[in-house]
């Protein structure tokens, strides 16, 4: 039995060059402590370099696609929905990726730690780009495959302002409450600032700042979105 069967058969790629596929899951922790016993092993960085990129370009290339009527701006936020560090630690906890890592004694007890999935991800898919014999075409089904809950999410959130957008975000199962909640108000009577709370059930989720209680609706739920990860914050 190979050393990573269980974990290609999960990604659904068998590797040709097997060390390519252990480093991409070596960290440079483990490199500095086996340098002895080790020599030839090297760290992940290179791979995640590569397949940071490679999966920037497999994304935008299915979004550009999957949209035609959303604009840049809406491409761009579900882009960096599908690559950021919370979405691919997700995704590799989903294979158990944190299992198979070569770390450093001082990493030992944090192998799923977000950071850690994240950078192994990128180095998993920059291996798999180079390992496969059409690179592209076979990188971008596997990537496809593994974001596939994450690409639903887009696809379900897809248009509509950011209120619309939390509203379908926390709907679930028609339990949870969202609410907006005026916390104050300032300034003169001709140029007032509203401060809004985003609610879910009684909790605080989003804070917003607008010249009109609608505006700061916006911007509380906007902050709602980055908190839940939907967005990354400007």
């Amino acid at each position: 039995m190979r050393e990573f069967d269980v974990l290609e058969s999960r990604i659904g790629y068998c590797f040709k060059n097997g060390l390519l596929l252990r480093t991409a899951l070596t960290h440079t922790s483990y490199v500095n402590e086996n340098k002895a016993k080790d020599p030839l092993a090297e760290s992940w960085e290179r791979l995640e370099f590569l397949g940071d990129a490679v999966l920037g370009s497999v994304v935008s290339s299915y979004l550009y696609e999957a949209f035609p009527e959303s604009d840049e701006g809406y491409l761009s936020e579900f882009r960096q929905h599908l690559v950021c560090e919370e979405t691919l630690a997700r995704v590799a906890a989903g294979i158990s990726l944190g299992e198979y890592l070569l770390l450093g004694q001082g990493e030992q007890n944090h192998r799923n730690r977000s950071s850690l999935l994240s950078d192994a991800l990128e180095a998993l898919i920059g291996a798999i780009y180079l390992d496969s014999e059409k690179r592209g075409e076979t990188v971008g089904e596997i990537v496809l495959k593994l974001f596939a809950d994450e690409i639903a999410s887009c696809t379900n959130l897809r248009g509509g302002d950011y209120k619309t957008r939390l509203l379908q975000l926390v709907q679930g199962d028609g339990e949870d409450i969202l609410s907006y909640e005026v916390e104050k108000e300032s300034g003169p009577a001709h140029d007032r600032v509203f401060s809004v709370v985003a609610k879910l059930n009684r909790n605080i989720i989003g804070r917003g700042y607008g010249k009109t209680k609608k505006e700061a609706e916006h911007n509380a739920a906007k902050e709602a979105l980055v908190l839940f990860g939907m967005m990354k914050e400007n």
